[in-house]
């Protein structure tokens, strides 16, 4: 419970700097359309991909404990279905079910970027809200089983897009195979191979050979492990392929015929349990990859920052000098006229004050003149060199630094051509600092309230507890005494 508690109260905290420190940053300057927090302000997911038999249904029914979702040997749900928690007494139940518009348009859920996939869509998606205890710190997405010949015009939507913005949000991913199609499916390939790698990390990645009740004997078993096994290989392009969880449910293998041959399955109750406590850890897995997206965001937005800092202070130098220029070119023009006016009169003017606003006049007109044509000429020949190489704007000495620059380079470009330069520097430097704060000392603090978390037992009473945040500090955390944990 205390521990539950720290996470509930840490994620809390991290969500609040993104929405205080990062967001307003990236909007103003570009680097995002929407708050950075509209993805990651819900509750911890847990994503489940698989071909139509590979018993994703079956296992979130384990998981629950009920018969939440339809399950079957033929594709039976061709739905997106999110499946939260629900805090209503009683037995284990569906207590609500809401249509994909709904979820579509809530805010409360981060789905709000899936309205591009259209109608189609969202008749294919849905809420289902549940009253299991299991999910009171995460939730459970179940998929429509992935097949082997489907176009976008079949299904009406670009599933393998839907799946990477799912996989995107998501904390864990479950990729399900069953012994009779362990990896062969051509969606379950295009998945592997392309959708995952582009939206979401390989350590967010579980697979699992559920169904293994299926297998004959433990011969079977070994069989279509190796089979597997050489698939993933194929499909991933690795050759040291992560840990596959073995997996099945109990309720179906006593229905099964042969026991005596699977009597195998009962030195696997462990990695069914080992399978129960990673999806359990969900909620921790948000707070690691919360830290990572304020570290991954706090950096780009400081590169991109210091670029328009850096393009500020060249700007600032260009006018500098077309002022000069501007002041020397009015001042030679007055002179002239001036010159020009007295050797037109041969040298007798009369009124010294006729010649000095002769002169004057001449002065602010070339002055006008330069500001309207030459000067709009150089600073648009000065953005032209700026835009056209927009590298030399920062320093790219590590390649961390050059893969970052990578992601910002195009923002930084398109906020320059969009303002023309018309933001106030000293604004930019002070956002500049505030996020090299969040980018160095809150980064700190997140990861080392992280590392004294992952050193706490389940059910051991946190010394950690979130105080009142205190002047300077950027994610306030600090031990607290033994009586107040």
């Amino acid at each position: 419970m205390y521990r539950d508690n720290y996470i509930t109260a840490l994620r809390q905290e991290m969500l609040e700097l993104v929405q205080e420190r990062l967001s307003p940053v990236a909007l103003r300057y570009g680097y995002s359309e929407t708050p950075l927090e509209t993805n990651i302000k819900w509750r911890p997911q847990v994503l489940f991909l698989g071909n139509y038999s590979s018993g994703k249904s079956t296992l979130i029914n384990e998981l629950l404990g009920v018969p939440i979702q339809a399950t079957g040997q033929a594709p039976t749900d061709d739905c997106f279905t999110v499946i939260t928690y629900d805090e209503v007494p009683g037995p284990v139940r569906v207590t609500e079910e809401r249509d994909g518009r709904f979820l579509l348009n809530d805010p409360e859920y981060p789905f709000e970027n899936l309205k591009r996939h259209g109608q189609r869509f969202a008749a294919h998606f849905r809420l289902k809200k549940v009253n299991s205890p299991f999910l009171k710190q995460m939730a459970l997405i179940d998929t429509p089983g992935m097949l082997d010949s489907v176009a976008e015009r079949d299904r009406g939507y670009n599933y393998q897009q839907v799946i990477g913005d799912l996989a995107h949000i998501a904390d864990l991913v479950l990729m399900l195979f069953d012994p009779h199609n362990p990896g062969t499916v051509r969606e379950v390939y295009n998945s592997l191979r392309e959708t995952l790698p582009a939206h979401t990390f390989e350590d967010r990645i579980l697979f699992v050979l559920n169904r293994i009740d299926a297998c004959a004997s433990l011969n079977d078993l070994l069989r279509v492990y190796g089979t597997l096994c050489w698939n993933l290989s194929q499909m991933t392009g690795r050759k040291d392929i992560p840990p596959i969880r073995l997996t099945y449910s109990p309720r179906a293998a006593e229905g099964g015929t042969e026991g005596s041959r699977r009597s195998y399955l009962q030195y696997l109750d462990n990695q069914r349990e080992e399978l129960r406590r990673a999806i359990q850890e969900a909620p921790r897995y948000r707070l690691d990859h919360l830290a990572a997206f304020i570290e991954t965001h706090a950096d780009r937005l400081a590169l991109l920052l210091s670029a328009l800092v850096a393009y500020r202070r060249r700007l600032r130098g260009f006018r500098l000098r077309s002022l000069v220029r501007a002041l020397v070119y009015s001042l030679s023009a007055g002179a002239v006229a001036v010159g020009v006016l007295i050797f037109v009169g041969g040298g007798g003017i009369g009124d010294p004050m006729v010649a000095g606003a002769v002169g004057g006049t001449t002065a602010v007109l070339a002055a006008s003149g330069w500001i309207a044509l030459v000067h709009r000429y150089l600073f648009r020949r000065f953005q032209r060199r700026i835009l056209a190489d927009p590298d030399q704007l920062v320093s790219l000495e590590s390649q961390t630094r050059r893969d970052t620059w990578q992601t910002v380079r195009p923002r930084v470009a398109d906020f320059i051509r969009r303002t023309a330069g018309r933001f106030s520097l000293g604004e930019t430097r002070r956002d500049f600092d505030r996020i090299g704060q969040v980018a160095t000392e809150g980064t700190r603090e997140i990861r080392t309230a992280l590392n004294e978390l992952a050193g706490m037992r389940p059910d051991e009473p946190s010394l950690l507890v979130p105080p009142p945040p205190e002047k300077g500090s950027v994610l306030p955390l600090k031990k607290a005494s033994p009586e107040n944990g």
